[in-house]
């Protein structure tokens, strides 16, 4: 996957700050490890996403998760273009969608079922991995329309977004990979509503060498069959690497006043860490009302005068951003071919 290998990211490095930031990806490297990453904190973006849609508090949790994943995927994408996470389940969370359009704008939508939802809370099943139930996860990298879509598809078994994630990287990329997901409700005051904030980490082993990316693969030679096969060597950069990532707490992910800075400091001092330029994030629909009336007039018109209501109008409601668009049925026909 395109997206996937951190080692395109070339920006020039800064010192490390105490500056408290909100929506935005910080690259980093910790150089003596060979590893890579990315740092992701979501605030006011994620808050105005969630907030627009009035999802239900597990739902809003899950969702907050896919957006945190797809923005440390997307972001690494060199040139503009989409990055679309999808799931299609069993699930109460039948169908989760988060669009990152490069460089900066993302969107999201979950539809759920309200009566399942209630049941599983009575039952305390409402996780987000038992709300995504059992399907698959698909990831698309789209150039634009005159380039061939990429897309990798992973099982959903229950085991929630984060692990899926490490399943994935672990069979189509082949890239040691670590990633970590939090969300999480910030109470602000006893006056003042809460909001909604998500965080994202993913650190990659990208040694210069390809053979120190490969996980050694033992066989168990002479061994009956049935035998248990011996573990994977990992490198032990790479073990060292990981295992100070995956130290990070949810909390620390979701803190507003931790800068990433500080918390990326946190994780990697002892090695060193070096942080790049980053990049901003901002919650954006791409719909408009000039490219929904190109839609509507793509339909028969038999479709269109089924998409009358009582009012006379056709109205479509944008599933992304909530936004709904009136239109007179005289104002999407088709222009005539003159003759």
């Amino acid at each position: 996957m395109q997206a996937g290998p951190m080692n395109e990211v070339q920006p020039a490095s800064r010192p490390v700050s105490d500056t408290v930031n909100d929506d935005r990806v910080l690259p980093y490297a910790v150089a003596p490890l060979d590893a890579r990453g990315r740092l992701v904190r979501l605030g006011p973006a994620l808050d105005d996403l969630l907030r627009n849609h009035a999802y239900p508090p597990e739902v809003a949790r899950a969702v907050g998760e896919a957006a945190a994943l797809n923005v440390l995927l997307g972001s690494a994408l060199t040139f503009e273009g989409r990055f679309q996470l999808q799931t299609r389940t069993d699930g109460i969370i039948d169908m989760l969608v988060v669009d990152f359009d490069s460089p900066d704008r993302i969107r999201a939508f979950a539809r759920f079922d309200a009566a399942r939802l209630d049941a599983a809370r009575a039952a305390g099943e409402a996780t987000p991995a038992a709300l995504l139930g059992r399907g698959h996860l698909a990831f698309t990298v789209d150039r634009g329309p005159s380039t061939q879509r990429y897309q990798g598809v992973v099982a959903l078994d229950g085991q929630g977004l984060e692990a899926a994630a490490h399943q994935y990287f672990q069979q189509s990329e082949q890239i040691p990979t670590l990633v970590r997901l939090a969300v999480g409700e910030v109470v602000n005051g006893a006056n003042e509503p809460s909001a909604w904030r998500a965080g994202g980490l993913i650190v990659q082993f990208l040694p210069d060498s390809p053979e120190r990316r490969r996980m050694a693969d033992l066989d168990p030679g002479d061994a009956p069959e049935g035998a248990a096969k011996p573990e994977a060597l990992e490198d032990d950069a790479w073990l060292e690497a990981k295992a100070l990532a995956g130290s990070v707490e949810d909390h620390e992910l979701v803190d507003p006043a931790l800068s990433s800075e500080r918390l990326l400091y946190r994780l990697f001092n002892q090695r060193g860490v070096t942080v790049f330029e980053p990049q901003e994030i901002r919650h954006a629909c791409r719909c408009s009302r000039d490219s929904i009336a190109t839609m509507l007039k793509s339909f028969t018109p038999q479709e269109r005068r089924d998409m009358v209501a009582d009012d006379g109008l056709i109205s479509v409601t944008c599933e992304f951003c909530g936004v709904r668009r009136s239109f007179e049925p005289a104002e999407v026909e088709p222009e005539q071919s003159p003759e």
